[in-house]
């Protein structure tokens, strides 16, 4: 298995697993307008990694940088890391995530944030076994515009 940066040489590869990760959710996958946006939105907007075996894709983590105002330093924000079903229990979310703190530290990042879906136990206890801690004295809240 090979974690490498996703691009647009492989930025298919990534939509088909953000549609496989929207199905895992029971979401409507992205429209072909936002598939299009997230190309072009690619090293710009997020940045992606890829593990693949050979050429299949086994899945990927979604990232970008915010900042901290108390901290002074840049936060990696992890928006998204998935496996396909088929794939899970291979280390593959594990490559995953110790690639992404590798990059927020390479970074020079304060912190490595994200948000766990309250039903998904199994990524709360992948995400805790990996030292990370749930923030129970913040509520995340949203307007959709």
């Amino acid at each position: 298995m090979i974690v490498r940066k996703a691009s647009k040489e492989n930025a298919e590869a990534l939509l088909a697993l953000i549609c496989e990760l929207a199905h895992y959710e029971r979401l409507e996958p992205p429209s072909e307008e936002a598939k299009e946006r997230l190309k072009k939105d690619l090293g710009v907007r997020y940045e992606a990694f890829l593990a693949f075996d050979g050429e299949e894709a086994l899945g990927y983590a979604m990232f970008y940088y915010t900042y901290s105002s108390f901290l002074a330093k840049p936060t990696f924000y992890l928006e998204d890391i998935f496996v396909l079903e088929e794939h899970r229990k291979e280390g593959v979310g594990r490559a995953l995530f110790e690639r992404c703190v590798e990059e927020a530290k390479s970074a020079g990042c304060g912190r490595v944030d994200f948000v766990v879906l309250k039903w998904n136990k199994s990524a709360q206890l992948f995400y805790e076994r990996h030292g990370a801690r749930a923030m129970d004295d913040w509520t995340l809240y949203r307007i959709d515009l």
